[in-house]
């Protein structure tokens, strides 16, 4: 094989070895790095990975798991598509947390498993397994993928990439998974080469006016914005068209990077939001909603209750979630980029009501301050001393929603976070894969819990020098479930303290045998970040750590734990 790409020579029929070919077809589509851990079945496609390593670069994980956690941090950070690979049998299977974590929160991720050879597979045979390590990974995976196939022939090979990138890439995105049998990443194909056109892309046919026409007749207009728009790689479109309209703007807590810094910005809604968004929600005539699922985590588990008295307008290019109504929602099924440039065409979208603004000021100035904590005091510190070129990870647990309360977004810097899933262990992986997109240093959030189930990372980013800073919030608890306990179960806890269960690791020690500098800080110390390499700053915290405003099961989203005065909840009610 030469170092002609699959889209030179167009129209000429060529052959080549179907290992070759996958990765040929993964240059030719601009990407540049990929994520995974050797093993028997995918030998033939890393011996194709490294004879191509000027134009593509392989990335070993220290498990399968961390690799595609990688992939979906690759993506997110900004990459059209992350990749990740794995050997049959088990190391198929260990890449199922994190396909699950790209399929809830829209991820494009293509996955490539080997398989054993196709005479190996017990087809016909009724018995558990023929082949060693065989295991039918596209059963299991079928639920969370949006295309899965076996490739069971390495003629198919070049529609099958095609379908399954398409797949990924087009309308919600998401992973999808090929399995690929030894014996077809050795054989060879013949296939045309053909220069890939510039698809067309698809536009919507809906009307927008309805949107114009009701934000022109609203009071108390309220924007939420969601996720789906960075997913959509339009942010500072976005930004500006939000600072053009004057409405109010919230988001739900994975979108706190798009709106962060705006002057018509009040917080994240939901069971863990700023208690302004969640009034400011409350209290508006119309809500519009750009690419926010709405679900319970944000609207409550009484959606009915949510916004009451307003007028509810969603935008999501995912029909199945607008049928998950909140009452009688307005649905536009649309790119969020084609409603956004539609409306932004008008000069007068819409003139801040002065009164709507000063209620909406009213409200956060009179609950300013009221539930600030040690932590939330820490995460601005550090958010202020920061380069602005920055990403900022987060894993799973208390650290995470500390970061979307406290964090000061600058508008170079970007927030990943597993959303949906809700994954612990994801905040390190992630930013390995957002390293190798960006080139710019990570910082990595963990709670204690969280950066032990992917610890072995450290050493990942060690051996490659990664500028990738892992601040670790040791309260030596699993602080969100301990509270839990504590609210619930009457302080009976259970495996989350360390009279229960529960131990953290000394991650000095750890990160110091893996070669990561390190040290422990306490909560006031100062922080000290260089970026210029693999580093661990532990800082201890006080073991009854809590996440608050928390919203208790059953009650309106502005009426969060710990209650607010009863007066000053009437007062605001009545604004």
């Amino acid at each position: 094989m030469n170092n002609d790409s699959i889209d030179n020579l167009s129209g000429s029929v060529c052959s080549m070895k179907g290992s070759d070919f996958i990765v040929s077809f993964l240059i030719s589509r601009g990407i540049k790095h990929i994520f995974g851990y050797p093993g028997g079945m995918v030998t033939h496609i890393l011996d194709s990975l490294t004879k191509q390593r000027s134009q593509i670069e392989y990335h070993i994980c220290c498990d399968e798991r961390a690799a595609a956690f990688a992939a979906c941090g690759y993506a997110q950070a900004g990459a059209e598509i992350g990749v990740a690979f794995a050997t049959s049998g088990p190391g198929a299977t260990n890449l199922i947390t994190g396909i699950s974590n790209a399929y809830f929160d829209s991820i494009p991720v293509l996955f490539i498993t080997g398989q054993v050879n196709t005479f190996e597979r017990c087809n016909e045979h009724n018995v558990r397994q023929k082949g060693f390590q065989e295991t039918d990974i596209v059963s299991m995976v079928k639920g969370v993928t949006k295309y899965c196939a076996f490739v069971n022939n390495v003629d198919n090979l070049p529609a099958e990439l095609e379908k399954a990138y398409e797949a990924a890439v087009s309308g919600r995105k998401g992973p999808v998974l090929l399995d690929i049998p030894m014996d077809v990443q050795r054989n060879y194909l013949k296939y045309v080469r053909q220069v890939p056109t510039n698809k067309e892309i698809r536009r919507s046919n809906c009307d927008y006016t309805i949107i114009l026409d009701l934000l022109n007749v609203s009071k108390r207009p309220c924007i939420v914005v969601g996720a789906g728009v960075k997913q959509e790689r339009f942010v500072k479109e976005m930004r500006e068209f939000l600072s053009k309209t004057g409405v109010p703007i919230v988001s739900s807590m994975i979108a706190v990077d798009v709106c962060s810094g705006l002057e018509n910005y009040y917080g994240f809604i939901g069971a863990y939001g700023d208690r302004t968004a969640n009034f400011i929600v409350a209290k508006a005539d119309l809500i519009i909603s750009f690419g926010s699922r709405l679900d319970i985590r944000q609207v409550g588990a009484k959606r009915d209750q949510f916004a009451p008295g307003a007028k509810i307008i969603r935008v999501d290019i995912d029909p199945k979630e607008l049928e998950y109504s909140i009452r009688d929602d307005l649905c536009i099924c649309s790119d969020l980029r084609d409603v956004v440039d539609w409306l932004s065409s008008y000069d007068s979208i819409y003139h801040a009501d002065k009164k709507w603004i000063d209620i909406c000021n009213i409200i956060r100035e009179s609950l300013s301050g009221f539930d600030t904590n040690p932590e939330n005091g820490l995460i601005q510190k550090i958010s202020a001393d920061i380069p602005d070129d920055i990403t900022i990870t987060t894993d799973v647990g208390q650290n995470q929603v500390w970061v979307a309360q406290s964090f000061i977004f600058k508008p170079k810097q970007q927030l990943l976070a597993s959303g949906g899933f809700g994954s612990m262990g994801y905040s390190l992986p992630a930013a390995i894969g957002a390293f190798y997109h960006t080139g710019k240093p990570v910082l990595c959030f963990c709670g204690d819990g969280g950066l032990q189930m992917c610890i072995s990372e450290l050493h990942t980013i060690s051996v490659n020098k990664l500028p990738i800073t892992v601040v670790v919030l040791n309260n030596n608890a699993l602080g969100m479930i301990r509270h839990f306990q504590e609210m619930f179960f009457n302080k009976c806890y259970s495996g989350t303290t360390a009279d229960s269960g529960f131990r953290s690791m000394d991650f000095v020690k750890v990160a110091d045998s893996m070669g990561v500098k390190s040290k422990i800080l306490p909560d006031s110390g100062k922080m000290e970040m260089a970026f210029d390499g693999p580093s661990l700053l532990e800082v201890i915290i006080d073991k009854d750590t809590y996440v608050v405003p928390k919203l208790e099961y059953g009650k309106p989203n502005q009426d969060q734990f710990p209650c607010i005065d009863r007066d000053l909840y009437s007062y605001l009610n009545m604004l």
